[in-house]
């Protein structure tokens, strides 16, 4: 028989939705590459920060098919192309057109790094954005500091301090944002799109980088998500994880008035706990990071400034 023809069965029918603990109940007998598929899918989401009602709609799928992708009770016609790759003996995303299977220079440089463990990958890409001239290793050093992390880890509170004590501009990047936009942040969403958002983030990030050489750089906590204007704030500043406990972020960005993204959710601090799942491996790569929950405000600033001054060579 070939190949094709001996495809793996579905518990459950492609568009038939099942509810959470019959998925469960099922979950031994699961294809293993769609449950891999719908974790990697749950991850995504809470990386930008979005919940299953804005992906759907985003998307134009039922937010009950899109829970049966994350339960892994996929569309079975993926599992045809999984064969399909395995038959050519190439990768499902050699199959799709992804960019890094689009020539042979890109397919031999994912095999180099396949299975590379994260200090390796991380040594090539400060060697590439030398090569490049993007920036390599020397962000490090940089008097610009950018402080990353989730809304309510302390951001705009300890960068206007910090500034301060530096003597340094001090730059709220969501204003910037809104700047090139001319609208709020909520009406670019809105009218324009999460890529979009994007774009203008970006642009207000090089532009900031051009204007200050010094700087005291507050981030949007989701400028992780997109890996090209993660890497120009990598390769241009001193990178600062403020850090907190879930508790903290919700009490925090409660008392701004402010419940974004998980306004829409019954299980706010659920949604919140999986966005900084999905982000910390990205906020990780910080050259520093402080714990502000571990201290009083004052305590925590005079721990930051010591870090950033230590950095940056300057006196304590």
């Amino acid at each position: 028989m070939h190949p094709i023809a001996r495809m793996p069965r579905s518990p459950a029918p492609a568009l038939e939705a099942v509810s959470p603990s019959a998925a469960q109940a099922g979950a031994e007998e699961k294809n293993p590459f769609l449950v891999a598929l719908g974790d990697r899918v749950r991850a995504l989401r809470a990386r930008r920060g979005m919940t299953r009602k804005a992906v759907a709609q985003s998307a134009e799928v039922s937010e009950r098919h899109l829970a049966n992708l994350e339960y892994g009770i996929g569309n079975a016609s993926i599992l045809v192309l999984l064969q399909v790759a395995g038959a050519l003996h190439c990768s499902l995303a050699e199959l799709l057109g992804d960019v890094t299977t689009s020539s042979p220079e890109w397919l031999l440089i994912r095999e180099l790094l396949g299975d590379r463990d994260e200090a390796t990958l991380h040594r090539v890409r400060v060697a590439v954005g030398e090569m490049l001239g993007t920036g390599g290793d020397n962000a490090a050093r940089s008097p610009r500091v950018a402080l990353i992390g989730l809304r309510g880890a302390g951001k705009s509170t300890l960068g206007q301090m910090l500034a301060q004590d530096l003597g340094f501009p001090y730059v709220e990047l969501s204003r910037e944002i809104e700047k090139f936009a001319g609208c709020s942040i909520a009406e670019i969403q809105a009218l324009y799109g999460a890529n979009a958002y994007r774009r203008y983030e970006r642009r207000a990030l090089e532009e900031t980088i051009q204007l200050y050489p010094e700087a005291v750089i507050a981030t949007p906590g989701g400028l992780v998500s997109d890996p090209a204007t993660f890497n120009l704030l990598l390769a241009h500043c001193t990178t600062v994880w403020l850090q907190a406990d879930p508790e903290d972020h919700m009490k925090r960005v409660a008392a701004q008035g402010d419940m974004r993204p998980m306004a829409a959710s019954t299980e706010a601090m659920q949604d919140l706990k999986g966005i900084l799942a999905g982000r910390a491996a990205f906020y990780s790569k910080a050259d520093l990071r402080l714990d502000t929950s571990a201290q009083p405000l004052a305590a925590t600033f005079r721990m930051l400034r010591d870090q950033v001054r230590q950095s940056l060579d300057l006196p304590i």
